[in-house]
């Protein structure tokens, strides 16, 4: 991208374009360009000195890089996942729920959360045990799992009681002994 800002084109840093500069761009990125994208997005969501609604948008701006990431084959799905419920979890702890977007609600999380995790917390907890024994194949799936819950413990909070909630508090006693 070129430097002529006369024709309203963003600079070569990413860190200092607006909200649209950054989305367009996001239209062709591809590879590393998607992850600067991401990185670059969460970083204004994080801003505190900014209003509560445009953090949220960077967010999702966030979001929809790492999305595309995933989409695009470029990033492995574990890695991507867990920032995709890192940050979630973090605006619904940060910047409050809001159960009329998927994004920012703790239902919505908790289902897809579940829906990641291949094994069951039986499984887990049977593997876990001894896991200096299994094939690193194995310990990676452990790991993955640690990693795609690792939001569990602030998440519960914000759950009503019943089996979804219970589920997850059963993963979060468990993620403690993963690898």
């Amino acid at each position: 991208m070129s430097a002529d800002t006369d024709r309203g084109e963003p600079g070569h840093d990413p860190s200092t374009w607006t909200l649209d500069q950054l989305r367009t761009y996001l239209h062709d990125a591809c590879g590393q360009q998607l992850e600067a994208a991401r990185v670059v997005a969460q970083g204004h969501a994080y801003d505190s000195t900014r209003p509560e609604d445009v953090r949220r948008q960077w967010a999702k701006l966030s979001l929809l890089a790492n999305r595309r990431m995933l989409a695009d084959g470029e990033g492995q799905y574990a890695r991507v996942t867990q920032q995709e419920f890192m940050l979630r979890m973090w605006v619904i702890d940060r910047l409050g729920p809001d159960d009329t977007d998927p994004d920012w609600s703790p239902e919505a999380l908790a289902s897809v959360t579940l829906a990641a995790l291949t094994f069951t917390p039986a499984q887990a907890a049977a593997l876990a045990g001894g896991w200096r024994d299994l094939a690193f194949e194995r310990i990676r799936e452990l790991r993955w799992h640690k990693n795609l819950t690792a939001h569990l413990d602030c998440l519960v909070g914000y759950l009503a009681p019943g089996p979804t909630r219970d589920h997850l508090v059963t993963w979060a006693a468990i993620r403690r002994r993963l690898p």
